[in-house]
């Protein structure tokens, strides 16, 4: 009788899932915060996304094609997914050269010389961010700002939070509903708190991601405004707009949902996602409150990124059949 025990390397089950299924959903996900992006800041939200995602693109396939010599693998569209999220990181008035360079340190340093998706250590976009931030801090601080009609207008303005660091206005004078929709300066991806709260119904609903990590985030950042708040401020009224102020302004939410559950530069299990997220929003909220920048969610994910091995080796599940 012929020996039918095959014996093979995993994985062992195969369904539909894919990487390019995951980046597409990641694309669809993003697209209401575009569309409102568009919408609040004009055409030129097109070409800086158009910029960034063709760059990034280029410079995956040069790299592997000729640096690496390896599959050529940018229809996989993690470089489309990167690209996205570097140019929703952005201001939408930056120059179009800026954005190709932070194309570049996005693909060319923070991800293929780590060997490309599925093993860098840091989340790309963010990486490239960051860079920019302290090489060009003029142009990447300099937020066009919205007019009552909805499109760009021609002067530059402080965000919320760079204008509530400054003390130039008081929380309570700002619009939460506003911020909400869109009405606000900032990265041109993290304007909208409800088209990006859709990209993350959307995300749970392909389950894409969990809600452990986001919610751990914006958890930790609620609370630790909460009580900064209530030991801090005398109004009883800002206990709840502070919090509500936080989550709503700056890379909160663009950050929770979409930046740091990327599953290369996140933990694997669910109690290391919490211990991650906690981290993310406690580092965010001491930027943000005693730091020097005005926000902190761009430092706090690449900081927890370089914790995550550690996470991952002492936070595990048990094995089968351990006691």
């Amino acid at each position: 009788m012929a020996n039918r025990f095959f014996v093979s390397p995993a994985p062992h089950m195969h369904g539909s899932l894919s990487t390019t299924r995951l980046m597409g959903d990641v694309v669809i996900a993003l697209l209401p915060a575009l569309m409102v992006s568009v919408r609040v800041f004009g055409w030129s939200v097109l070409a800086v996304t158009a910029v960034s995602i063709a760059s990034c693109v280029l410079f995956e396939y040069l790299v592997q094609k000729y640096l690496v010599k390896g599959e050529v693998t940018v229809n996989n569209l993690s470089a489309v997914v990167t690209g996205l999220l570097l140019a929703m990181n952005l201001p939408a008035n930056i120059p179009l050269w800026i954005v190709v360079i932070g194309a570049l340190v996005a693909i060319g340093v923070a991800k293929m010389p780590f060997g490309g998706l599925g093993k860098n250590l840091f989340n790309p976009a963010l990486a490239a961010r960051v860079f920019l931030l302290i090489a060009y801090p003029v142009q990447m601080t300099s937020f066009p700002q919205p007019t009552l009609e909805g499109f760009t207008d021609a002067y530059s303005g402080a965000t919320p939070l760079g204008a509530a660091k400054a003390g130039m206005v008081d929380f309570a004078s700002f619009d939460i509903a506003g911020m909400f929709t869109g009405a606000m300066g900032g990265s041109f991806g993290e304007i909208s708190a409800l088209a990006l709260l859709l990209g993350f119904v959307y995300l749970l609903m392909r389950r894409v991601i969990s809600w452990h990590i986001p919610v751990a985030v914006l958890g930790t950042m609620a609370l630790f405004a909460t009580i900064f708040a209530g030991v801090r401020m005398e109004d009883s009224s800002m206990h709840l707009l502070f919090p509500l102020f936080h989550l709503l302004s700056g890379g909160a939410l663009l950050g929770a949902i979409f930046m740091a559950t990327d599953y290369v530069t996140s933990p694997m299990t669910t109690k290391g996602m919490i211990i991650y997220g906690v981290g993310i929003g406690a580092i965010t909220m001491c930027i943000r409150l005693w730091g020097a920048y005005p926000e902190g969610m761009s430092f706090a994910i690449l900081i927890m990124n370089s914790v995550v091995p550690l996470i991952n080796k002492y936070v595990k599940p048990k094995r089968f059949g351990a006691k």
